[in-house]
């Protein structure tokens, strides 16, 4: 096999994001439903079910909880909760 159809093998298996050569295996997969929690609810989620909430997303987990629990409320509620 040539090296050019080598190349075009990895490109298609990677879904066509192929950059400078390097070969990354991701797991992410974006979740079928966006989060329907209210202010309410966030406020009273424990460490936890943020940290998976975040990483379910594919969102940094890094802080104490109320800096996740900030993030998380403005990254998944649409106006000034």
């Amino acid at each position: 096999m040539s090296s050019l159809s080598q190349n075009m093998n990895k490109v298609v298996a990677n879904g066509g994001h192929n950059q400078m050569g390097k070969e990354e295996i991701s797991c992410f997969q974006m979740p079928l439903h966006y989060p329907r929690y209210t202010p309410a609810d966030y406020k009273a989620m424990p460490e936890w079910k943020l940290d998976c909430l975040l990483r379910e997303y594919g969102l940094p987990v890094v802080g104490d909880v109320s800096s996740k629990r900030n993030f998380a409320m403005g990254a998944f509620l649409w106006s000034g909760y």
